[in-house]
């Protein structure tokens, strides 16, 4: 539990901080007034003034916010320094910013995984990896670094025969693995568990990952590449959402990814981190819908503000939050509820 809440407190945290530090430095580029650059909502635990601008620590460590003057035309206490007083273009900019980090996260992260570590391979052998907790293979008391010789009898010399031979297992069905732990040869039962979500049998193992040394070149250049694959593969999944509405049993909600938070942490710091670069693109896709109270909402307003020659009316912009508000809500609600499903269904 205490690993699970950290590792979403480090996601959560370090998602939001690079998101709102885009907004936060675009805005003192352009000569706005920035009144608080805040980390977490709620209560203050420790605040600082630089120059004009508050710096302060929330208690509630998910999350946080930029207080930019001007914001809102009928409440602008900054005069030409006010969000609103500046150029259509500066605007833009500024809203754009913060999913533009997001997208930039990634790849420094994946650029630091490379250059030190190398590029992230699964390795042919049959080694097991990671044991996942709570799962038949840790109760049958396999470890990571057991090398699997024969399922059943069957002898196997790769990590793809082996996934092959669970395949053919039903479920509640038993097996008999034969391993290697040092010099060591066991045999143990194991009883795999049918995951609906991946309609198949699973033991809770993973196999084993090997590191291909690169150059710093080379890592720069993977590193943009595999920020690039991914974001297009999201794209697809948010576009597959409106072509098979039952994809949507796919969503996840802050459960869902404080519960994948643990789980992924269990496995090491480096696969949390690369589970943070997903989410920031995630973040980052989501933050560009043009949904009003997004980032994309709110770049489509000054985008028409920019061809009409003048802002949208008062009454307009709040009509338009309302229903970009509901609409967040009820998929907010949606995802809760999967969410819920996952936990106390599996």
């Amino acid at each position: 539990m205490i690993l699970t809440i950290a590792a979403a407190v480090f996601v959560f945290g370090l998602l939001v901080l690079v998101h709102e530090f885009g907004h936060f430095i675009t805005a003192k580029m352009t000569g706005m007034r920035v009144d608080e650059f805040a980390i977490g909502f709620g209560p203050k635990i420790i605040s600082k003034r630089h120059g004009e601008t508050i710096y302060s620590l929330r208690a509630i460590p998910l999350g946080g916010f930029n207080d930019i003057a001007g914001m809102d035309p009928d409440d602008n206490t900054a005069g030409e320094r006010g969000f609103c007083s500046k150029p259509v273009l500066s605007r833009m900019v500024v809203i754009l910013a913060g999913a533009t980090f997001n997208f930039i996260l990634p790849i420094i992260l994946f650029f630091a995984i490379y250059a030190t570590l190398g590029e992230e391979k699964p390795s042919v052998e049959p080694i097991i990896g990671n044991v996942v907790q709570g799962m038949s293979a840790e109760k049958a008391g396999l470890k990571e670094g057991d090398l699997i010789l024969s399922v059943d009898g069957q002898n196997v010399a790769t990590w793809k025969e082996f996934t092959d031979e669970l395949k053919n297992v039903a479920a509640g069905q038993d097996i008999q693995l034969q391993y290697k732990r040092g010099e060591e040869v066991n045999e143990v039962t194991v009883s795999p568990k049918y995951i609906e979500q991946e309609k198949r049998v699973l033991i809770g193992i993973h196999n084993s990952i090997i590191y291909e040394p690169k150059t710093i070149s080379e890592a720069f250049t993977l590193a943009i590449d595999h920020t690039k694959e991914i974001t297009f593969a999201m794209l697809e999944g948010i576009a597959s959402l409106f072509k098979e509405p039952e994809q949507t049993e796919n969503l996840a909600g802050p459960i869902g990814i404080i519960q994948m938070s643990g789980q992924v942490a269990e496995r090491g710091f480096i696969p949390l981190l690369n589970f943070a670069a997903l989410l920031s693109i995630n973040l980052g896709i989501v933050n560009l819908l043009p949904v009003p109270v997004l980032d994309g909402g709110h770049f489509v307003n000054l985008f028409i503000e920019a061809v009409r020659g003048k802002p949208l009316g008062a009454k307009a912009v709040a009509y338009t939050q309302r229903v970009g508000i509901a609409l967040l809500l009820m998929l907010m609600l949606f995802a809760t509820k999967n969410d819920l499903v996952r936990v106390f269904m599996k």
